[in-house]
């Protein structure tokens, strides 16, 4: 029995001052832009339980670290994904 090839998929674009922009980095770009403000929002100062020691921080920078470590987990994820 032969198997049906899909013809190659190409990435969702649109035309923004007559350049052509994938929908996935318009999307980030949103995501980013959100995350700043959410960051900058939230200036206060908040105490964390770290096993032994209890830290106080302002609450940008926790946010700040949460968001990178994710984002680099998210990174290893995916190039895993993409080796397979």
């Amino acid at each position: 029995m032969a198997e049906k090839t899909l013809p190659p998929h190409e990435p969702s674009k649109v035309t923004v001052k007559g350049r052509a922009v994938r929908l996935r980095t318009i999307g980030i770009g949103i995501l980013v832009v959100l995350a700043i403000w959410f960051i900058a929002a939230n200036t206060g100062s908040v105490s964390i339980r770290l096993w032994v020691p209890t830290v106080t921080l302002p609450l940008w920078v926790v946010l700040t670290v949460t968001l990178l470590v994710g984002m680099v987990i998210g990174f290893f994820v995916a190039r895993r994904r993409a080796r397979r």
